[in-house]
């Protein structure tokens, strides 16, 4: 047989992967967006010799880079989206972007919560008016930065455990870091203006690390939830329990048919692969098992297995 006549019967690996996501030109804009706000803080921390400048502003360059590697995962992913060495394309890619982001979140909300403590143990002196003008600067660039990368789709909305589960499973892991790190510098310059205004006005001092403390435990919780999400792509898990129940029912709708085996995992955001074993007392041929797949799980990459079934005396 000529290449040429066993085309019909080969496919891309791609899932679409080497097309641009939107959400990758929106991740430079933040970039640029994060990079600039860093520069302005760190030269006039220099220039007016205050720490709290300098701090915010390095503080703002970990996100910068975090968010650096968001944007490199989709760039890597879109132009080796054909590389035959990815037996399964390059759309966990995006997902491993997801998974770094939530270890720096981690590392972020430890650092965050180490030094809160030690301020709590050893107060320094605050200069109020200029801390409270950076952190507000900051709320504007990060809550432009939120908008900007708005991700409402990604918002579990679920109704029930078993949505919960299946969402996480068609979402942009890597969108999803790079909001939840927008997201967690805008909400500690949320809590750093609240307790800054108490501390200036009240004298309580010790509201600045506490509302570090709550910011810190705040990122760690985001951070699990997308270490727990981004974790389960990259383990190849099982898909959620209904995707697996529904290709059941549609192959033992024939009472000679049974599934014995099945593999459904996900190889990009809401797109899956498998490998379904079947025994049957009356075989046919694979083409007819897999017209029988329900339409909404979107099965990319398919091995069916059929085995005749014997009974022995």
């Amino acid at each position: 047989m000529r290449e040429e006549q066993l085309a019909h019967w080969k496919h891309s690996h791609s899932f679409g992967q080497d097309q641009k996501r939107p959400a990758e030109l929106r991740t430079f804009v933040v970039i640029a967006l994060t990079s600039a706000m860093m520069i302005v803080e760190i030269s006039a921390g220099i220039a007016f010799g205050s720490m709290a400048l300098l701090a915010d502003g390095l503080h703002m360059g970990s996100h910068a880079v975090a968010l650096g590697i968001n944007a490199f995962a989709y760039v890597y992913a879109r132009r080796h989206a054909h590389n035959t060495k990815y037996s399964f394309g390059t759309g966990k890619v995006n997902t491993l972007g997801g998974y770094t982001g939530a270890i720096l979140l981690a590392v972020f909300a430890a650092i965050m919560a180490f030094e809160s403590v030690l301020r709590l143990i050893e107060p320094v002196t605050i200069a109020f008016n200029q801390a409270i003008f950076v952190a507000v600067l900051g709320l504007l660039v990060n809550g432009a930065s939120v908008f900007i990368l708005g991700v409402n789709h990604d918002h579990e909305h679920s109704q029930s455990e078993q949505h919960h589960e299946e969402h996480h499973h068609h979402h942009d892991h890597n969108l999803k870091s790079a909001y939840l790190h927008v997201l967690a510098d805008a909400v500690t310059s949320l809590l750093a203006i609240f307790a800054l205004l108490i501390g200036k006005y009240f004298g309580a001092v010790w509201m600045d690390p506490l509302m570090g403390i709550v910011g810190a435990v705040l990122v760690a919780r985001w951070s699990l939830g997308l270490l727990k999400s981004s974790s389960a792509i990259l383990l190849d898990e099982q898909a959620p329990e209904r995707s697996q129940q529904a290709i059941r029912e549609s192959i033992e709708q024939s009472p000679t048919d049974r599934v014995v085996d099945l593999h459904l995992w996900t190889v990009a955001p809401g797109i899956y692969s498998a490998i379904i074993s079947i025994v049957s007392t009356s075989p046919q041929d694979p083409a007819h098992y897999r017209a029988q797949l329900p339409a909404d799980i979107h099965l990319q990459h398919l091995t069916i297995e059929v085995q005749t079934f014997k009974v022995f005396d």
